[in-house]
């Protein structure tokens, strides 16, 4: 579906350097929320590139924004980039929002591999050290692993995954690998590390695949702190899935690691969205409001620190 040209009003924040985030307004009035949703994109993805973040800014609860954070990694730079640099580059986003809107809350949402950059944020290494935030909420966080598998001939896929290793294993993994080694499938220039990165099985980008055991996830999800709640959103219809994928089984065994760890996570919210695609471009209205509804009462529970059981709010 081709986006329709069109103006947004909206602040330019600069947390860094290069690093800017879009908060979406609805008016020309200055923002009073105190809260903040920092949204972060898949693959690709840059400015408005996602719409529903737009819609979601119309309806979110009035102590709330949502901000859109561009990267190094947004539209092509992510195939030479890392989620270690993501998540760097976020916690100086985070920490700008803190200390802009003091006694504020921020939450970040991932959209697709943004969701990774979340994982990464609250469980990589460095995250101790990372400004807190007070819940998280991933959006089609689903396994580039499985949709590469799913998209590319499988001869493709293993002799891509094998030139890639060989070069890392000869210290050449920041070079950019040939076209014809990926048929250029995500559209962007990568390089061997970020390719293994994203395609091999327990890959740095490798948080989210259905076939990862509980042993491997607990090192992951069961290391979330109880702090940091966190919601799960799968879209019902999503394309870059495979069909055997058991969407309701997935977020249920996640939840569980989480749990029993001491970990919270919001189940009453969270689930699979129903005729949802994996951004829900062209979607109905009322899959894009089941969303909203979703994510907003997620904000209002953080919102009013309702947490009656850790494991589950």
């Amino acid at each position: 579906m081709s986006l329709v040209p069109s103006s947004h009003r909206g602040i330019v924040h600069r947390f860094y350097g290069k690093g800017v985030a879009f908060e979406h307004l609805l008016t020309l009035e200055t923002p009073s929320s105190r809260n903040t949703l920092i949204w972060i994109g898949g693959l690709g993805d840059g400015l408005l590139t996602v719409t529903y973040p737009t819609k979601l800014a119309e309806k979110l609860p009035p102590n709330w924004c949502i901000v859109q954070a561009l990267l190094s990694s947004s539209y092509s730079g992510w195939g030479t980039s890392s989620l270690k640099r993501d998540a760097k580059e976020l916690a100086r986003c985070v920490d700008y929002f803190l200390k802009q809107r003091p006694g504020g809350k921020v939450v970040l949402m991932g959209h697709s591999t943004g969701s990774q950059d979340v994982m990464e944020y609250l469980v990589g290494e460095g995250s101790q050290s990372r400004p807190p935030i007070s819940g998280a909420i991933f959006q089609a966080g689903i396994s580039d692993r499985e949709a590469l598998v799913q998209h590319m001939p499988a001869e493709l896929y293993q002799s891509s995954c094998s030139l890639a290793q060989e070069w890392v294993r000869d210290g050449r993994g920041d070079e950019i690998l040939p076209k014809s080694a990926t048929n250029n499938i995500l559209g962007a220039p990568v390089t061997a590390y970020r390719w293994l990165s994203l395609a091999a099985k327990g890959g740095d980008d490798d948080y989210f695949s259905s076939d990862l055991d509980d042993q491997q996830l607990k090192k992951t999800l069961g290391a979330l702190k109880p702090e940091t709640p966190v919601m799960f959103l799968l879209s019902g219809c999503d394309e870059h899935m495979p069909d055997f994928v058991d969407k309701d089984a997935l977020i249920a065994k996640w939840s569980n690691i989480i749990k029993e760890a001491g970990g919270a996570v919001d189940e009453e919210h969270g689930g699979v969205i129903e005729e949802a695609f994996h951004n829900l471009e062209g979607d109905p209205d009322e899959v894009v409001q089941d969303l909203i509804r979703r994510v907003n009462g997620f904000l209002m529970t953080i919102d009013s620190g309702d947490r009656k059981d850790s494991s589950n709010l």
